[in-house]
């Protein structure tokens, strides 16, 4: 970061991110969900899993939205809903993917 601005670091996402079948996106921003989902997805796609969790915290439900947002037209994606309640429930998402 050069002034520590928000916009600086929106753009210092991590180079590497480790697949698993589970996303945890405390800690950033909602201008940063679009292209962390992306990649998760892609990542999990690579990966064969049918099933993923994002957990984007109770909250405000802003990153919620977001999540959903992306979730909603991208094409890999069957379903998605609340996680049951031993998985986070409504501060998680349970997505179905389709297998490629």
């Amino acid at each position: 970061m050069t002034n520590g601005s928000k916009n600086d670091e929106v753009r210092d996402m991590p180079e590497y991110i480790e697949v698993a079948d589970v996303l945890d996106l405390h800690g950033f921003f909602p201008e940063q969900i679009p292209e962390m989902i992306e990649v998760f997805l892609e990542h999990a796609g690579e990966k064969q899993y049918t099933e993923v969790r994002i957990i984007h915290g109770k909250g405000k439900s802003r990153l919620k939205w977001e999540v959903h947002q992306v979730l909603a037209r991208h094409p890999g994606v069957i379903s998605f809903t609340d996680a049951p309640p031993d998985l986070g429930h409504w501060g998680a998402t349970i997505v179905q993917l389709r297998k490629i």
